[in-house]
């Protein structure tokens, strides 16, 4: 029995649409009762949020083009100014109503002039009979636009008299879009995340003609059981899957197992997907490069240069001041002045260390530091001597941006501020050398 029912749209349509959007048919089916009939008009907003890969953008595209509702999508990020975003939903209006060859380049500089171009793009008899949706993805760019383009789409039906539904889709909760001044409260739905089970039906029916389904499906459940506690993006995990399948057939291949053979297959693939796990989300190498470590057994690490960490190219003081920041976290401070002072004077040699000091500290982690003695071991480290300008400052604010330091504590604190380092050894290795 179909799980998608609506007397305004063709039962065939409907289940082609709940075959296209596995595990998301309570979302559609809540969907489908607030749009409506197409000639009525729906809600003014809609706001959906939900984690990445959840199935927002896939659902709403697939919704309005299977049931061939008129609709605008467009990414914010992409249509990154005001002008931008609204010249482009007018012109893929045009084309909603007319031929492609037909369309014109739309000029709109305010938002009035918005509205009044927005009526007379929805004139067409087609447009009037029928609710317009208006979808906008990556929607918490809008906060970063004009104080009146957010408030403004979320009673844009109020201002044009037309019958327009505006879809936000974002990552974040409404809480952090809600402007000061107040707005007008969309209707907010929420997509979850999918659960292991959501995540072994979507992928296993990605199965290659070749094999039978059990047997890819088989291959999902081992692929889950590694990845799923790490990993919940099931574009990542897609990838992985359609990576590493090859080398799972590999005993099938050769004849040395069939396909019910899983106890066979896990201890062949167990190592490989040991070793994808290390590039989880890093994407450090590329899937020929993976393909090939896979055949020539080797390590992800063998292959030079591909560390994301090696790439990142910092200005000259800012190398400098990461290192002064790693040995400021991992040296005590009682060591400083043997280190970094030329003539510290004489050291009394004694055997004596305290109990926390036999462990190494680069098993307790990084510890903090203030300000003040960051930049004095810089001044150590550097041979010409550096003046404590804004630059120095502004460097030390990018690498905290770069989330190579990280700041302790709050920006008011009376002492200044403390930091951490959070770059590993090796990283450091390459900045030195």
């Amino acid at each position: 029995m179909p799980n998608l029912e609506h007397p305004a749209y063709p039962a065939a349509d409907l289940l082609h649409l709940e075959s296209l959007v596995p595990c998301r048919e309570s979302q559609v089916s809540m969907l489908l009762s607030i749009f409506g009939e197409r000639q009525q008009f729906s809600i003014p907003s809609i706001f959906i949020y939900g984690h990445t890969s959840s199935g927002k953008t896939y659902v709403m595209q697939t919704l309005l083009t299977t049931l061939q509702l008129p609709h605008v999508f467009v990414n914010c990020v992409e249509y990154f100014t005001s002008r931008l975003l609204l010249e482009e939903i007018l012109l893929q209006l045009q084309s909603c109503s007319s031929e492609p060859e037909q369309t014109s380049p739309v000029h709109c500089d305010t938002l009035n002039d918005f509205v009044r171009l927005f009526k007379q793009a929805v004139a067409s008899r087609e447009l009037q009979d029928q609710t317009i949706y208006i979808v906008l993805d990556r929607a918490e760019q809008l906060r970063e636009m004009e104080a009146n383009i957010l408030p403004a789409f979320l009673r844009l039906q109020e201002l044009t008299d037309r019958n327009v539904t505006v879809v936000l889709l974002s990552e974040i909760v409404w809480e952090l879009f809600r402007p000061n001044v107040g707005c007008f409260e969309p209707f907010t739905m929420y997509f979850p995340d999918y659960s292991i089970g959501h995540l072994q039906k979507i992928l296993s029916q990605n199965h290659p003609p070749e094999y039978s389904a059990d047997f890819y499906s088989a291959y999902i459940n081992i692929l889950l059981g590694v990845f799923y506690m790490v990993c919940r993006d099931l574009k990542e995990l897609r990838h992985l899957a359609a990576l590493n399948f090859a080398k799972y057939c590999e005993p099938v291949v050769r004849g040395e197992a069939n396909e019910r053979d899983t106890r066979k297959l896990w201890k062949n693939i167990e190592p490989h997907l040991k070793k994808a796990m290390q590039t989880v989300y890093l994407r450090e190498i590329s899937s020929s490069q993976w393909e090939r470590l896979q055949h020539d057994g080797g390590e992800p690490g063998q292959l030079k240069g591909l560390s994301a960490h090696t790439h990142v190219e910092l200005p000259y003081y800012s190398k400098f001041l990461l290192i002064a920041a790693y040995l400021a976290s991992y040296n005590p401070v009682r060591t400083d002045k043997r280190f970094f002072l030329k003539h510290h004077g004489k050291i009394r040699k004694t055997n004596f260390m305290k109990k926390h000091e036999k462990t190494s500290n680069h098993l307790l982690g990084p510890k903090p530091f203030p300000l003040d003695r960051l930049l004095a071991i810089l001044y150590s480290i550097v041979d010409n001597r550096v003046a404590p300008t804004a630059n120095i400052f502004s460097q030390i604010t990018s690498l905290v941006t770069l989330q190579l330091l990280s700041m302790v504590g709050q920006n008011d604190q009376l002492d200044g501020p403390r930091y951490k380092c959070t770059v590993s050894l090796d990283f450091i290795r390459a900045i030195a050398r």
